[in-house]
């Protein structure tokens, strides 16, 4: 059982809210066991009130321990407004207790004020792509449905949580258990954690059997800290021997070259499109060391990761960002 708190800030949207909340129902009632304990808090006392008006009943957060597997803060409006200097130190011990924090909608605009988002790549809703701009920071902000980076998950809202869950679910269920909850919903078509941005899995890979496709989305919803084999294997329902056989049919790979494949593409787009250091990059791919990402990027794309950045002027050689 995971303990998953949901901060619901006044304005929220009541659409992102039950995307996120709804499949979180399913999967206790699908499950033998209690499979998520829900806990609704507010920054505001007993009640969150929607952007339409409708109410939850909630805990104030200050009398609840920042003690949970995963607190989404889901926001709308005016997120950037929020400068609560209590709920910023909330959120900030909860990270120091180890739980994992999410943004819904405006969500992340928050998180980024509390200083939580350093270092890490995240979403947010279209509406609120300009407070990123206001505020100072190398923000990570990728124009996504949803991202996972390794403790942060973010989701741009609307229909969007849906996704979201269904990724989460998969993970911690298999992709079978997550297609039941789908089916529950008439969700017919999960959309990819980098929709609309990017193409769909079937436009970039052609038709795939289907544990072949459940499985690159496990592999692309988890860049900074992989699963293994066996794990994806367990989570699409297959032994590791039967995937394997599926992935080489489909795609002339392994199941792992694949994997390796789509983490060092983030890693060359992350060097071309931000002055992070290659260390950084590496553990947000996955890597262990920057050597070993170094490597297998050399192996892969037959250059060094350098050869994308410019060379550094002597001007600027006193401060080296790699």
């Amino acid at each position: 059982m995971r303990r998953i708190a949901f901060l619901l800030l006044d304005g929220f949207a009541l659409l992102s809210t039950s995307a996120a909340l709804e499949p979180l129902r399913a999967a206790n009632l699908f499950s033998p066991d209690l499979a998520y304990d829900i806990t609704l808090l507010s920054n505001t006392g007993t009640t969150a009130v929607s952007s339409v008006g409708a109410a939850f009943q909630t805990q104030f957060f200050r009398d609840a321990a920042p003690l949970y597997d995963l607190i989404f803060v889901v926001a709308g409006g005016d997120p950037a407004r929020i400068t609560d200097p209590a709920l910023m130190a909330w959120l900030r011990q909860a990270d120091r207790n180890g739980g994992a924090l999410g943004g819904i909608s405006g969500g992340a605009v928050v998180l980024a004020r509390a200083g939580l988002l350093r270092d890490r790549r995240f979403t947010v809703h279209w509406h609120h792509y300009d407070d990123f701009d206001a505020m100072p920071g190398p923000w990570l902000l990728e124009r996504r449905l949803f991202v996972i980076d390794r403790d942060r998950y973010t989701c741009a809202g609307g229909s969007a949580p849906l996704d979201m869950m269904h990724t989460i679910i998969a993970r911690d269920f298999g992709n079978r258990f997550a297609e039941r909850i789908s089916d529950w919903f008439i969700q017919t078509e999960i959309r990819g954690a980098e929709a609309p941005q990017r193409v769909s899995l079937a436009a970039r890979y052609g038709a795939l059997p289907r544990a072949v496709e459940g499985a690159l989305e496990l592999m692309e919803s988890h860049i900074a800290d992989p699963l293994d084999q066996d794990q994806i294997a367990s989570l699409c329902g297959l032994s590791v021997r039967q995937l394997q056989r599926q992935f080489r049919a489909a795609l002339g790979r392994s199941v792992m070259e694949e994997y390796r494949r789509l983490r060092l593409e983030t890693g060359r787009e992350l060097i071309a499109s931000t002055r992070l250091r290659f260390s950084q990059i590496a553990q947000m791919t996955g890597f262990s060391t920057p050597s070993h990402f170094s490597d297998a990027f050399r192996r892969l794309f037959g250059h060094e990761p350098s050869r994308l950045r410019p060379a550094v002027s002597a001007s600027t050689r006193k401060t080296p960002r790699s």
